[in-house]
């Protein structure tokens, strides 16, 4: 079973998902990229609180292997190593399984919540992979029925009846000089050459106000095309005067 569990750390860091030594495991933490800490058996105590504080840290589980620092060393290609970052769910989950059926009393607890974690992950993938390809075919979330709407809950009274909703009204306006009162008839416009009655407020102050003379024009305003076209500006206005230098006239020939 130990050659099993080393050869599954070894294709775990041929497939890039394991993190070999403390600076990497470290790095691998801080990102929250790890799922599953391995500490040798012939670890300092430095080493361990270390490794403890690292998965504080990356919000990890950790867990001390029955391998010496030698033979995880030589399962990734080292020397020696004493620890090791998992960051595939799946990996950290099948070692500790392997763990686990040697030693259930001390394994299976992380065993289990691995799994836990591992459906976790699996399931937002899933969902992940459902949503690019909703995406990819242009599908969109199915608007709310009124049969499927959640029913609100109403308030009752003591006796049992659902109080009478009151009809909500907008603030009225309070009143101002020039602006006619709250529920008065609305103001009427009346074309050129039309006047407005005596009794209609305001209608002596419209056919007074915007005309020269106080009269209404019947002329409309002329077309955009029978505007007078403004003078287009000197482009030269801001330009300085030339000084008159060597070259600027031609010397007559002597005679």
């Amino acid at each position: 079973m130990s050659n099993n569990l080393l050869g599954l750390i070894g294709l775990c860091k041929r497939a890039g998902m394991l993190a070999v030594g403390e600076e990497p495991a470290d790095a691998c933490c801080r990102a929250r990229d790890t799922r599953l800490l391995l500490l040798a058996s012939d670890a300092a105590d430095n080493t361990a609180r270390r490794v403890r504080h690292f998965a504080e840290e990356g919000a990890c589980l950790s867990l001390r292997v029955p391998f010496t620092k030698y033979e995880l060393g030589r399962s990734v290609g080292r020397s020696s190593c004493a620890i090791l970052a998992v960051t595939d769910i799946g990996f950290a989950s099948s070692i500790a399984h392997r763990l686990a059926e040697d030693d259930p009393k001390q394994y299976s607890a992380i065993a289990e919540k691995l799994d836990i974690k591992a459906k976790r992950m699996l399931q937002r993938r899933e969902e992940l992979k459902a949503h690019e390809k909703n995406l990819r075919e242009g599908r969109k979330k199915a608007p709310q029925t009124s049969e499927s709407a959640p029913v609100k809950k109403t308030e009752r009274t003591s006796a049992g009846k659902v109080p009478a909703r009151t009809p909500s009204r907008a603030p009225s306006r309070t009143a101002q000089p020039g602006r006619p009162k709250t529920g008065s008839a609305p103001r009427r416009s009346y074309h050129s050459g039309e006047k407005a009655p005596e009794g209609t407020a305001g209608g002596e102050a419209r056919r007074s106000a915007g005309r020269p003379g106080g009269a209404h024009s019947s002329a409309h305003r002329p077309f955009k095309s029978d505007r007078r076209r403004a003078k287009p500006a000197n482009p030269y206005r801001f330009s300085k005067p030339v000084k008159k230098g060597k070259g600027s006239f031609h010397k007559k020939d002597e005679t």
